[in-house]
């Protein structure tokens, strides 16, 4: 068994080439091999948000707290709130951040194939962001 006592492993900021505003990621578990989840709880200040992406074997995001959007390519920009559960199918190119005026943080989690969980692309454009 293994305890991570809360706060104990140091938030980062989400680095820019992978988002738009202000973001910090605070690790939750990496698991060990053989395993290949892990989970982060991820804040997005208000207008913050990923680049598209997509995951080898899908992810789950976990609303927590504030109001979000979520949106898979070519389909409509979604509304997330505290306690929704949303699911990237893997390879499912999307984004998701806070929206412009009210802060979110999800629970993110995903499986690594091959050592790699994400597949980063380019960056969510305001145009794109306010459609």
């Amino acid at each position: 068994m293994e305890i991570k006592r809360g706060g104990s492993q140091a938030s980062t900021k989400g680095p820019a080439d992978w988002f738009t505003g202000t973001v910090r990621i605070d690790p939750l578990f990496q698991a060990p091999d053989p395993a290949r989840v892990a989970c982060a709880n991820v804040t997005f200040e208000p207008g913050a948000r990923t680049a598209w992406h997509t995951h080898p074997l899908g992810q789950t995001l976990i609303v927590t707290s504030g109001l979000g959007w979520a949106q898979r390519w070519d389909g409509p920009t979604e509304e997330i709130r505290p306690g929704d559960v949303v699911w990237f199918a893997p390879n499912e190119k999307h984004w998701h951040g806070a929206t412009p005026t009210t802060p979110m943080t999800h629970i993110a989690i995903q499986e690594a194939l091959d050592g790699k969980p994400v597949d980063w692309m380019e960056k969510v454009s305001d145009e794109q962001y306010r459609a």
